[in-house]
């Protein structure tokens, strides 16, 4: 296959970084997109340190903005058509549960905008300059779409829903959409400073396996859903949690 342009948010840091050196130690070109310009910067430097200098470019936006999201997929089609997205962007932004009506509707609010606006803006933004036939749109979901908090869960569940929604507009004309969902993943920034030693020895237990998911794992996965290989899958959310959905 030649190589391609991939888009992934999310990119500078975790899972998303582990994405886009995926394809860029392919030789595919790159372009990762968050809101940290120092870190996509960063990350961008040592990827094309890595793998080959000028395959990693950076776009930095808020993409739960639509005229951020509008200049952003402008940067990114000025060289051409994308041949595959990756929805990386987003996590559980809610502080907590909340106390009063006024804290728990915000949570809603920060959690739908961090994880299904940044996904289905920059979906809708880029669908005129995905290739046809054969592009490849991957989001990222999560276990807590079916085991999570409310806020956070709920929102991957409508990640969940915008795929399926996708995959059918899209199919007929050779654009494959699916989502990947992880369970607890190690190494990443997701949990912050929660991530004591003691948390992630609950997570970890969940799984049948007792071991965390690592970046590396889900690129690999995401690479398969996004290769040529996987033009007959569609519509459908992938599941990578060591068995921790069935519980124990």
């Amino acid at each position: 296959m030649a190589h391609r342009r991939i888009v992934v948010s999310g990119g500078g840091t975790g899972i998303g970084l582990a994405v886009a050196g995926s394809f860029a130690a392919d030789g595919d070109r790159v372009v990762i997109v968050g809101r940290r310009e120092k870190v996509l910067e960063d990350a961008a430097k040592a990827l094309n340190d890595q793998h080959g200098y000028g395959l990693v470019t950076w776009v930095a936006a808020d993409l739960s903005v639509p005229e951020q999201v509008r200049r952003a997929a402008y940067l990114i089609t000025a060289d051409g058509e994308v041949d595959v997205l990756v929805t990386n962007a987003g996590g559980n932004v809610a502080p907590g549960r909340g106390d009063t009506l006024e804290e728990v509707a915000e949570g809603y609010r920060s959690n739908f905008a961090a994880n299904v606006l940044t996904s289905v803006l920059l979906t809708e933004a880029l669908l005129p300059h995905v290739r046809r036939p054969g592009g490849r749109i991957v989001h990222l979901s999560s276990i807590a779409a079916l085991r999570g908090p409310g806020s956070y869960g709920g929102s991957k569940a409508a990640v969940n829903a915008y795929t399926f929604e996708l995959a059918q507009r899209l199919g007929a004309q050779g654009v494959t959409v699916n989502a990947v969902a992880p369970g607890f993943v190690a190494d990443t920034e997701f949990f912050g400073d929660r991530a004591t030693s003691e948390f992630i020895a609950t997570r970890v237990g969940q799984s049948l396996t007792g071991e965390p998911g690592r970046p590396d794992e889900i690129a690999a996965a995401i690479r398969y859903v996004a290769s040529a290989e996987a033009a007959y899958l569609t519509g459908q959310i992938l599941h990578i949690n060591g068995g921790a959905a069935l519980g124990r």
